[in-house]
Order: C-alpha cells, then sequence, then structure tokens
C-alpha cells in the first residue's frame, strides 16, 4: 500500500465495493479477480452486463479476458512501461484533465516528461502488446466521466511494485478519475483482514492508524496510554527477519496466522531462518508446516470461535459475533496475548473484545467513532472521525488525504531474474478459485475437488519438451525443484508457465526468487527462471 500512500497520502481502496455493478469502465490490471476475489468477480460481471466497458490486462486468458472490450496480453514485469505508454497516448491526445491537473496535483511537469520516454511503438516492443490495443484502451479509460482500477498482487509482487501502483496513481490523477463514486484506484487485499491488520500498526514502522513511530508526538500519545516506553527506531520487514534470523541477530519469532514455509519466496530461505532460531513460537489453528518446526505451538480460535472486528478491503469494519465455545486446548488471540503479557509483567487487563475497540478508538483517529455498538450487521467505513459520522464511501473528495496528488516520474525496470539459456521459462504464481492460499486443504470437499496442483504450460512448450497433459514433471529454479503435474492450455503465452501456491507437496515458493521491493519489501512471486523435465 506504499505505493497509494506516497501519491495519495492513504493506502487503501477509494472507493466501495457496491459501486462496480454501476461503472462506467472498469480497468483491472494483475488481478484475476473471479478467482482470487470471486464476490468482486461477480459484481464485475454484473457490471459489464450493465453495459460497463471492460479493460483486462494481464498475461493469461483469465475469465476476465474473455469478456473484456480490450484484453492486452502483456510480457510479465512489463505494466510500467505498458502503463506510462497509455499515458503517453492520452497526453499526445489531450484526453488529460486540465483542471484536475491544475487544482488537485503538484509535479506534473517531472511527470510529463518521464512519460514522453514511452511513445507507444517503444512500449509494444518492450511489451508485446499491439499499439492498436494500448490507442483502444487508452480512449476507453481516459475519455470515460468515471473510471475505476483494480489490482491485485499481479501489480505488487515485483521488485519494482510500488512502482507499479503509483503509476497507476498517476493514470488516475492524470484523468481525473479519483475523488468521486464510480473512480478511483482499488487495491483487493489478499486477505479478508490483511487491511484490519496493517490498521492495528502490524507494520514495523508504525504504530495504530498508520501514525509514524520516529515521531516523538505519536510515541509519547502511545506510551501514555500504554504506561511502557516505546522504541522510535522501525523493525524488520519480513525478509528483513529471515536475513536477522541466519545471522543470529534475531533470535526467536512468535508468528500468528502465517505460513511461511509454504507463502514466502524462496522457501529454503525461510525454512533455514526458521530453524536457526533459538526459538520459535507459533500460534495457529492448525498444525501447518510453519508450526512442525515450532518449540511451542499456541491453538488460537477460528472465526466462529471469537468476537472482534474484520477491516475487509474496502475499509468496512465488520462484527465478527461468537458461534460456538473454542474446542479443546484452543482459546481466542488475545485472550492468548493478554495472559502471555501478564506472564512477562504487563498489565494486559482487557475483559472484552468491545473494551479492546474503545482503546482502538481512543488512539486511531480513521476509527475514532466506531464503537461494537454502532457496526451492526452492515459495519462502517472508515474513516469515521466521530461518533456521528455515518462512515466513508470513497476517499479524496475534494483533496487527497495528502493535500494534493503527487504525480511521480516512473523509470521502467526489468525483474530481478529472467529467463535464460539455462531456466528458459518465465513461472508466474497465483491462486486458483478451488482454493484460498494455503489453509483450505483442510477442508474435504474443497480437497476432493481439486486434489493437487496442475502448472499450466502452454501448447507450444508441450509439444517442445515432449510433455502430455497430465504427465508428472520435475521443475526447477536456481533455489529448489519439486514435482507436479502439468495441464497443457493457451491460458498461458509460450514461454510461461503458472502454478499455485495452494500444494505442499508441490511448493512453488521452493522455486520463487527471494528478490522484493526496496519500499514495502514485498517479494517478487511474479516473475523467475525455471526449467521443465517430463518424467
Amino acid at each position: 500500500m506504499a505505493g497509494l500512500a506516497i501519491t495519495f497520502g492513504s493506502g487503501a481502496m477509494t472507493n466501495s465495493i457496491n459501486e462496480i455493478p454501476h461503472s462506467e469502465v472498469l480497468f483491472v490490471i494483475g488481478s484475476n479477480t473471479t478467482e482470487a476475489h470471486p464476490v468482486i468477480g461477480a459484481k464485475m460481471k454484473q457490471a459489464v452486463a450493465n453495459g460497463a466497458k471492460l479493460i483486462v490486462i494481464d498475461p493469461r486468458r483469465i475469465e476476465l479476458a474473455e469478456m473484456a472490450d480490450v484484453w492486452l496480453r502483456l510480457r510479465p514485469g512489463t505494466d510500467i512501461a505498458l502503463v506510462n505508454g497509455i499515458m503517453n497516448i492520452i497526453l499526445s491526445h489531450g484526453w488529460e484533465d486540465k483542471e484536475f491537473i491544475a487544482e488537485r496535483t503538484e509535479e506534473f511537469e517531472k511527470f510529463r516528461e518521464q512519460v514522453q520516454k514511452f511513445p507507444p511503438e517503444v512500449v509494444s516492443k518492450l511489451t508485446g502488446v499491439p499499439v492498436e490495443e494500448m490507442l483502444e484502451a487508452a480512449r476507453i479509460y481516459a475519455t470515460a466521466e468515471r473510471a475505476q482500477i483494480f489490482y491485485t498482487l499481479g501489480i505488487t509482487e515485483h521488485t519494482c511494485g510500488t512502482d507499479n501502483v503509483m503509476t497507476l496513481a498517476n493514470l488516475a490523477m492524470l484523468t481525473g478519475n479519483v475523488g468521486k463514486e464510480n473512480s478511483g484506484v482499488n487495491p483487493l487485499r489478499g486477505q479478508n483482514n490483511v487491511q484490519g491488520a496493517c490498521d492495528m500498526g502490524a507494520l514495523p514502522n508504525t504504530f495504530p492508524g498508520y501514525q509514524n513511530v520516529t515521531s516523538p508526538t505519536v510515541r509519547a500519545k502511545f506510551e501514555e496510554a500504554w504506561h511502557v516506553p516505546l522504541n522510535p527506531k522501525p523493525g524488520f520487514m519480513i525478509p528483513d527477519m529471515f536475513e536477522a534470523a541466519i545471522s543470529k541477530d534475531l533470535r526467536a519469532m512468535y508468528i500468528m496466522g502465517e505460513d511461511p514455509v509454504l507463502t514466502d519466496a524462496d522457501a529454503n530461505h525461510v525454512r533455514q531462518g526458521l530453524e536457526t532460531l533459538d526459538f520459535l513460537v507459533v500460534q495457529n489453528i492448525f498444525l501447518s508446516e510453519t508450526a512442525k518446526l515450532a518449540d511451542v505451538v499456541l491453538p488460537g480460535a477460528s472465526f466462529a470461535e471469537k468476537s472482534g472486528t474484520f477491516t475487509n478491503t474496502e475499509r468496512r469494519v465488520q462484527m465478527v459475533n461468537q458461534a460456538i465455545e473454542p474446542l479443546g486446548q484452543a482459546r481466542t488471540d488475545w485472550e492468548i496475548l493478554c495472559e502471555l503479557a501478564g506472564r512477562l509483567g504487563y498489565a494486559f487487563d482487557y475483559e472484552s473484545p468491545a473494551e479492546i475497540m474503545a482503546e482502538i478508538a481512543s488512539l486511531t483517529p480513521q476509527y475514532a467513532g466506531i464503537s461494537f455498538e454502532r457496526l451492526g450487521t452492515q459495519g462502517l467505513q472508515w474513516p469515521v472521525p466521530t461518533a456521528e459520522h455515518p462512515g466513508t464511501k470513497f476517499l479524496h473528495e475534494g483533496k487527497f488525504s495528502r493535500g494534493k496528488g503527487l504525480f511521480m516520474p516512473i523509470e521502467y525496470q526489468l525483474p530481478d531474474e529472467l529467463p535464460d539459456d539455462e531456466y528458459p521459462l518465465l513461472l508466474g504464481t497465483g491462486r486458483k478459485l478451488s482454493h484460498y492460499n494455503v489453509m483450505t486443504r483442510n477442508s474435504a470437499a474443497l480437497e476432493s475437488y481439486s486434489p493437487e496442483e496442475l502448472a499450466e504450460m502452454s501448447p507450444q512448450d508441450a509439444e517442445r519438451l515432449g510433455i502430455k497433459d497430465g504427465e508428472r514433471v520435475k521443475v526447477a529454479s536456481r533455489r529448489g525443484e519439486l514435482e507436479t503435474r502439468v495441464q497443457v492450455t493457451d491460458r498461458v503465452p509460450p514461454g510461461m508457465l503458472w502454478m499455485t501456491l495452494h500444494y505442499k507437496e508441490s511448493p512453488v515458493n521452493v522455486l520463487t526468487n527471494g528478490a522484493y521491493d526496496k519500499v514495502a519489501k514485498t517479494y517478487e512471486y511474479k516473475v523467475c527462471g525455471v526449467k521443465v523435465r517430463k518424467l
């Protein structure tokens, strides 16, 4: 979310899910929405049925590409070049929103100079997208009264992920498509409460509400509330943690609801870091692959066994009400943390989730007007600055959170690792409809429907390698290898192999590259070189 925080001042989805069916134009990039976010994908289908124009940018022939007015099948990792090329076309045709740019943005001229370096003919050679398709996408998006951009991990999971996001913010500001209903930039979050976790300060550089740990004023506020001195130095991001573990600069970890052995890039490196620790605690509802390495496993409670809130991708804070008592020795996360804090000599004397929410409201400006009593069945979208405020359906009306929107000149850069003679195929990763990350393998119904990995390979590559549909292969990268079955399909272009992260029997992240974005520290899951051999 760093890219939107830099350009707009707020790292969150600008609009609301229920606006989607009434959209005029949907610009979907790096998002297999109907599989990774099926409810939102259904809203997009409804919008198309209602007459919306659909632009899809993805190297795979995903379901939305089948119904798109324009499908731009770019080479993986060339998003910046493509969007800069589209903006070059918009400027050359005079389709930019001059009034919006003059009144609501800054640093436009520096941005314009950078975009001039991306004429469509050059961009076409870089991306593989024909000039006429870029022109049509630019025309549809720029000439609409209201247009929305949607993106997910296909944009952020690159070494240039933050730059990718800022490029999309540039596009929205260039055309005035932000700060009003049905116009904005909308990241679809990867988990149901990742927005809430970030809101609550589950980041190494901010307290709840994205209040910076380096600010003396902010620290003083939280020190007064929590009665402890607080460190002014930002902590480790995820890639830094495993490096620090291997070097013995980090000696213990407490991992809650996460399975990095399967979900983090360069999994062998991650495992090495965890095995080097002096002490590892894992709190989870399943004995995950990471939990199997732990010195202590604390059994947490599932969503049905606890009360609290989730904050979803549209900033909506929603109640979760306990349906059953925790099973066995399981306890709710907040109760575990309170008891642990007490044993360590700190007074976490909360009596209920409602009491915790009251503290959140007192310290977090975006949540100031939220209480359990107000949330009801529909919830509230932050910011909710007062107890009377109805919530905010869309952001940046009248002005951006940072004042004026900031145009950022973005250079195109290559992925950290590309195919070569030794590893000639490009590996991309993602999700499929039948599973959710690595946790739904515990569902017998979903497992029976989709029990194993099927690596997608183009017919051209399959013929060249002598591989038939359904045959088992070995896939190797510079970091590791695995075995899987192959599905021969034209969903992927020649030269690309595509796999999911769902299956521990074919753990794709032993292959992926541990290189990461220098700002957000997000791994480059979407591009690396691999080779395939039939077994």
